[in-house]
C-alpha cells in the first residue's frame, strides 16, 4: 500500500553500471575498450601509492599492466567523453571460472553499419562465433569474448 505522500513523488531515475566477472580485468577492459570503441578509465598510481602507504591497502591488491601500478581486482572502460547515458563497464576478478551460459549479455551494434566488419574484427582479434540467429528482418551472431562471456554482433 502506497501512502498519498509517495504516490505523487515524482519518479527518479537511477544510474546503473554494468559489471563482468573474470581472470584478467584488464586485458578484458582492453579488448572491450578497443571492441566498442571506448575508454579504458585511467588509475592513478600516486592514489594507488597513497592508499598503501596509510595502510589502506597492501602491494598484493595491486599488480603492473602496460607498465603502469593498477588495482589488481579491477578495471573499467567509459564511452569516449562521458557519452550521456551510456554505462560505465566494470571488469572484477573472480576466482571461478565461467561454467555456464550468460543470462545477460551484450549487443554490440556498428556505429558505421558495417556489422560484417565488426565481426571480421572481433574474431581476429579473439572472439569466438558460437551461433546465429534471426527474428524477422533482424539477424545476429553470437559470439564469445576472449573469457568466454557471450555477445551479440
Amino acid at each position: 500500500m502506497t501512502d498519498d505522500a509517495t504516490s505523487n513523488a515524482p519518479m527518479r531515475s537511477h544510474s546503473f553500471q554494468v559489471v563482468v566477472d573474470c581472470h584478467d580485468p584488464h586485458e578484458l577492459a582492453d579488448w572491450w575498450a578497443e571492441t566498442l570503441g571506448w575508454e579504458v578509465e585511467p588509475q592513478s598510481e600516486d592514489f594507488i601509492r597513497s592508499m598503501i602507504d596509510q595502510g589502506f591497502a597492501t602491494e598484493a591488491d595491486t599488480r603492473v599492466h602496460r607498465e603502469r601500478l593498477v588495482w589488481r581486482e579491477g578495471a573499467a572502460i567509459n564511452a569516449p567523453g562521458g557519452m550521456a547515458g551510456s554505462p560505465r563497464v566494470l571488469f572484477q576478478l573472480v576466482p571461478e571460472a565461467k561454467v555456464v551460459k550468460n543470462r545477460l549479455h551484450l549487443d554490440v551494434r556498428a556505429h558505421d553499419g558495417d556489422a560484417d566488419a565488426l565481426r571480421a574484427s572481433v574474431q581476429r582479434r579473439g572472439a569466438t562465433r558460437i551461433g546465429d540467429g534471426r527474428q524477422g528482418p533482424h539477424s545476429w551472431v553470437v559470439f564469445t569474448d576472449p573469457e568466454g562471456n557471450e555477445f551479440c554482433v
